[in-house]
């Protein structure tokens, strides 16, 4: 598998084991490859992580392979890398790597992460997110173009509850939009802020947008996910490597190009291109947290006036009071529930 090599980034030197290893089979693509990809793109793949607490999706074979989720920090880490104690919905705990620079990203790709899952809060203070993730999710008969024209809609939406937004493509047919937040609420409220966005935009174009949870209920429409902000539940990172055969990763855009971006148009082999011309296009993120006061008010009429309530939370989650019944619609008919 060749030598192991040393790669310098932030400062830090990182050892890289079995660089020649194949990864990604289909085009060829090296351990090496991957690492050096993160190597371009270090600046804006450690913004997206910095002091996030962050499970790790492990490839060590390579896509194709065995894989997994590392959600504790692994036994080996370095004492340069520091990590925060994070609370399942379960009640249980663990310690989860918090990236602090390149070079922790780096040190993870060594192990074979391709994907990085960070949590929406910071290591200061794991119950109180300061993100807002929408995830555009297509459904069967839908694909990227319908999920651009969703995020298109919620955009103007974002706006007149005064949020601003920031899209990247998944790295599959998804969209995420990101909305950086005040850390003031917690995991339910920013939740119910996600519901209300979500159905206000189902609202706007019922026959394109669902929240429903249910997929028998969903038809060829762009799912809100809004379970998406759920506690524990995470969004793959900027710049993150997706385990598919063509190696895409998961690409900050401008509001702009969405209309003629494609997810095929960023992989390993062309982000760093398109990243030396252009830099880091969500580098100013962080610096504009809105606040979420006009979305709660909107979830509060949905709910006075509409009657629109709580919808079912991840079936690995424990009942949640007022949380509708989790029974399939087609399941509670035929058992009368």
């Amino acid at each position: 598998m060749g030598e192991a090599v040393e790669l310098t980034v932030g400062g830090r030197q990182v050892r890289l084991s079995n660089p020649d290893k194949v990864y990604f089979p289909e085009r060829g693509l090296t351990k090496l490859d991957v690492a050096r990809y993160y190597l371009t793109v270090a600046d804006g793949a450690a913004c997206a992580l910095h002091e996030r607490p962050t499970t790790l999706e492990r490839y060590p074979e390579g896509v194709g392979g065995e894989s997994f989720f590392q959600k504790r920090a692994p036994k080996n880490l370095p004492e340069w890398i520091p990590t925060a104690r994070i609370s399942f919905p379960s009640g249980r705990h663990a310690d989860e790597i918090c990236p602090t620079g390149p070079a922790a990203v780096l040190w993870a790709a060594n192990l074979g992460c391709l994907t990085f899952h960070p949590w929406p809060v910071r290591r200061a203070d794991t119950d109180h997110p300061d993100e807002l993730r929408i995830d555009l999710d297509p459904q069967p008969g839908t694909d990227f173009g319908d999920a651009v024209r969703a995020a298109q809609q919620l955009r103007p939406l974002l706006e007149e509850l005064g949020l601003r937004g920031w899209p990247k493509t998944s790295g599959g047919r998804g969209l995420h939009v990101f909305v950086p937040i005040v850390p003031e609420w917690n995991f339910a409220q920013v939740r119910r802020a996600a519901i209300a966005v979500g159905r206000e935009l189902e609202r706007r174009d019922p026959s394109r947008v669902t929240t429903a949870w249910w997929k028998e209920e969903r038809g060829s429409r762009i799912f809100v996910d809004y379970n998406q902000t759920a506690r524990d539940r995470t969004i793959a990172s900027a710049y993150s490597v997706r385990p598919n055969p063509r190696a895409t990763v998961s690409a900050p855009l401008r509001w702009d190009e969405l209309g003629s971006a494609h997810p095929d148009d960023f992989d390993v082999v062309t982000m760093p291109l398109r990243y030396a011309e252009v830099g880091d296009v969500h580098a100013e993120m962080d610096a504009h947290p809105c606040r979420l006061d006009a979305a709660l008010e909107l979830a509060a009429r949905d709910e006075s006036e509409h009657g629109l309530g709580d919808l079912p939370y991840p079936p690995e989650h424990p009942k949640v009071k007022g949380e509708p019944k989790r029974v399939q619609p087609s399941r509670a008919k035929r058992t009368g529930d």
